[in-house]
C-alpha cells in the first residue's frame, strides 16, 4: 500500500510541473502577442511565431537600411565619403536595380518598392494592382533620395474572412516592375 501512496503523489508532483510549465508558455505567448504589431483575433501560437519571426526579420532589414540612410547622409570620413558618392553617383544615374518586398503584417500587407528614377510604373500603378487584389490602401508613404525612389504601401483586406493573397499581389506587382 504505502508504494500506491508514493507513486500518486509522484503524479500529482507531475501534474502540478506540468500545470505550471503551461502557465508559464502562455504566460509568455501573451507578452509576445502584446509585443507584435496589429495582432486582430486570437492566433494559433504557431500563427504567433511565424508572425514574430517575420516582424523581427523585417526590423533587422529596416535596421540595415537605417544604417545605410545613416551613413549616406554623415559620411564622416573621406573614405566613407568617396564610397557614398560612388553610391550616390550610382543610384543617380537610375542603374541601381529594383527592389520588391511584400509582407503580410498580421491583418495588413505592406508593399515596399525601391526603385531608380527611371522606372516604368507609377504609384498609381501599384495602387490599381493592389485594389484590384481586394485590399484596401490604408496609407502611403513616397520619398526620394539621390535619384532612388522609395516607395511604401499599407492595406488592408477589404473583406477580412476573405483576405489577401500575399503571393498573388507580389506576382502582380512584380510583372507590374520588372
Amino acid at each position: 500500500m504505502p508504494r500506491r501512496g508514493s507513486c500518486s503523489s509522484a503524479g500529482v508532483d507531475r501534474n502540478a510541473i506540468e500545470r505550471d510549465r503551461r502557465l508559464h508558455t502562455k504566460e509568455l505567448f501573451s507578452r509576445l502577442a502584446f509585443l507584435l504589431p496589429s495582432l486582430a483575433a486570437k492566433r494559433s501560437a504557431t500563427e504567433m511565431l511565424d508572425q514574430a519571426i517575420t516582424h523581427v526579420k523585417h526590423l533587422g532589414e529596416r535596421v540595415e537600411m537605417l544604417k545605410q540612410k545613416k551613413q549616406l547622409l554623415q559620411g564622416s570620413s573621406s573614405t566613407n565619403q568617396d564610397r557614398i558618392r560612388g553610391i550616390g553617383d550610382h543610384m543617380m544615374d537610375g542603374s541601381c536595380s529594383t527592389v520588391l518586398t511584400v509582407r503580410d503584417v498580421g491583418s495588413m500587407l505592406e508593399v515596399c518598392v525601391k526603385s531608380g528614377s527611371n522606372n516604368t510604373f507609377t504609384l498609381n500603378q501599384l495602387i490599381q494592382v493592389l485594389e484590384e487584389e481586394a485590399a484596401q490602401v490604408v496609407a502611403v508613404s513616397y520619398s526620394s533620395v539621390r535619384g532612388m525612389i522609395f516607395y511604401t504601401i499599407k492595406a488592408k483586406a477589404i473583406s477580412p474572412r476573405i483576405g489577401i493573397e500575399t503571393s498573388t499581389v507580389h506576382e502582380r506587382l512584380k510583372e507590374l516592375i520588372f
